[in-house]
């Protein structure tokens, strides 16, 4: 799910064009993203500053990563740190977790694997009333869904309700976001055994989703039909 931009991540990197690289990732995600370049200035922004997470390189002028860590936790015993290391050494990896550091990536990294991490860290370090946020609201260009009140904010900024069985498909294709999912599927998830419609009905609730959510529905940016298999919710910030 989409985050909303209230949850903030301090991004300590002093390699310029990587700082810039990864924050636009992370603003991609929803992120607000404040960046240090020092050791120090990264320790007097998380002493100023309330943040969700943590990105620190280790190799950083001034103080090094696992001082500045160490340095945090004497202040701050929940935010969550994740390290960045050109060095890939086990003894590295215990030094930065035993320094207090919840876990470690080695560079280079794999993006979507390090988006992951950065999102199981960001929400554990949430309340329970930003995570059920986190969980019921998604966001997608212009538009906005609670799957908890039904509601929707449309491309023109509209807001009304769908069904329980809109939101139901809508869901399952947001999660399957960047995944085919066949039409076969779709109606034994959403409509399950009992009552089952016909495939022409799926495509009727895609036709209004497009309605609601694309600019030129004739051209959709969101969901694309997938000729002979089904639907594909595409979304890929």
């Amino acid at each position: 799910m989409s985050t909303s931009g209230s949850i903030r991540i301090l991004l300590v990197e002093d390699e310029e064009h990587l700082l810039e690289a990864i924050k636009l990732n992370l603003e991609l995600e929803g992120f607000k993203v404040v960046t240090a370049s020092t050791g120090p200035e990264a320790v007097r922004l998380a002493r100023q500053e309330r943040f969700n997470l943590i990105v620190l390189d280790v190799m950083l002028p001034g103080l090094d990563g696992f001082g500045v860590c160490e340095s945090v936790r004497l202040h701050n015993a929940t935010v969550p740190i994740l390290f960045l290391s050109a060095k890939n050494t086990a003894e590295d990896k215990i030094t930065g977790l035993k320094r207090g550091a919840d876990d470690y990536m080695s560079k280079p990294f794999n993006l979507e694997e390090f988006l992951l991490r950065v999102h199981v860290l960001v929400k554990r370090s949430m309340s329970t009333e930003e995570k059920r946020e986190l969980e019921d609201i998604y966001r997608f260009g212009p538009n906005m869904v609670n799957f908890r009140t039904y509601e929707i904010i449309d491309k023109e900024g509209n807001k009304s309700s769908l069904t329980k069985k809109e939101i139901a498909l809508l869901k399952l294709l947001i999660e399957r976001k960047n995944e085919v999912v066949s039409r076969e599927q779709i109606l034994e998830t959403v409509w399950g055994y009992d009552i089952y419609p016909s495939t022409r009905t799926v495509d009727n609730f895609i036709l209004a989703f497009r309605k609601y959510f694309e600019k030129d529905p004739k051209n959709p940016d969101f969901f694309h039909s997938i000729r002979g298999v089904g639907y594909k919710f595409v979304h890929l910030h």
